[in-house]
């Protein structure tokens, strides 16, 4: 089972950025826990972190036919990004979407998830630790669907 691990702007700031809000946690040790968790799970993991729209966009359509399901923290272009969304649609691939911040508590612009939608489902606000409850919420679904 292979899953694509999609980091969206800033995400490269983890443990420097407002670690208040964000936690202290590095998105390398993110990534090495949820290569852990995956090999326990049976999934491949292949990872991505970029500040540019676009880059995440391709990654996504180059995913289909691929990858088996998309974990997304899209970051800041959750609330601002309908291109995002349209290429998570356009892939018809099993998405998850997390984030670190319980986004429903903070400022209202942060509330709305253009992401939503078209994901499977969405974990926020338990820190490093939504990242794994995705993966393994995700995983789950795959299995279900017998892939």
């Amino acid at each position: 089972m292979k899953i694509l691990v999609l980091h969206g702007p800033n995400l490269n700031m983890l443990g420097l950025r407002e670690p208040e809000v964000y936690g202290k946690d590095t998105l390398v040790q993110i990534n090495d826990r949820l290569v852990q968790d995956a090999e326990l799970l049976g999934a491949t993991l292949s990872f991505l972190q970029s500040n540019h729209e676009g880059v995440l966009i391709d990654a996504i359509h180059a995913a289909f036919q691929v990858q088996h399901g998309i974990l997304i923290n899209p970051g800041g272009l959750t609330h601002t990004s309908v291109a995002l969304r349209d290429a998570i649609a356009s892939v018809s691939i099993p998405t998850v979407e997390v984030h670190l911040s319980n986004i429903h508590k903070r400022e209202e612009f942060r509330q709305h998830s253009f992401i939503a939608p078209v994901a499977i489902g969405q974990i926020s606000g338990f820190g490093a630790e939504s990242y794994r409850l995705g993966l393994r919420a995700l995983v789950s679904h795959l299995q279900r669907l017998a892939i």
